[in-house]
């Protein structure tokens, strides 16, 4: 991504931050109470958290985030990280922002020790699969999930 820059979100970053949040839900068409932005937000700051964020950033306007979580596995001594949000402004797609996103969380998972990887998206987000097969291989296994 040319003219990129890889960074963790600092405090002076939220609106940055808010912003692009806020273009990942409208995408997905949800809507993440205030109270839990809040909690994330600070969660992402909080060190004591297994929760870590980073932004790219094209000049003063952030492009994209990730943020990804590390934790136990019953299948490994490693822990596993799992890439819960990506987002990149429509605008930039096909830039290599996604990639090197992605790219970032790869080298702090190998540099925690993390055994594996691993993200989700939904069936219906073909340009960003077309990205993910290049990157990644699928696991063939399918999410089920109780909303409770």
């Amino acid at each position: 991504m040319a003219d990129a820059v890889l960074r963790p979100p600092t405090g002076a970053d939220r609106a940055a931050w808010d912003r692009l949040w806020q273009g990942y839900q409208r995408f997905y068409k949800v809507e993440i109470a205030g109270s839990v932005t809040d909690l994330t937000w600070a969660r992402l700051h909080d060190p004591a958290e297994p929760m870590w964020a980073c932004l790219a950033w094209q000049g003063a306007r952030a492009v994209g985030m990730v943020h990804w979580i590390f934790h136990r596995s019953t299948w490994t001594e490693g822990p596993y990280c799992y890439l819960q949000d990506l987002y990149v402004d429509e605008d930039v797609r096909g830039s290599g922002a996604g990639r090197a996103l992605i790219a970032h969380v790869r080298a702090e998972a190998e540099a925690a020790g993390a055994s594996r990887l691993y993200w989700l998206t939904h069936e219906t987000n073909t340009d960003a699969i077309k990205l993910y097969d290049k990157v990644a291989e699928r696991s063939g296994f399918v999410q089920y999930r109780v909303v409770l």
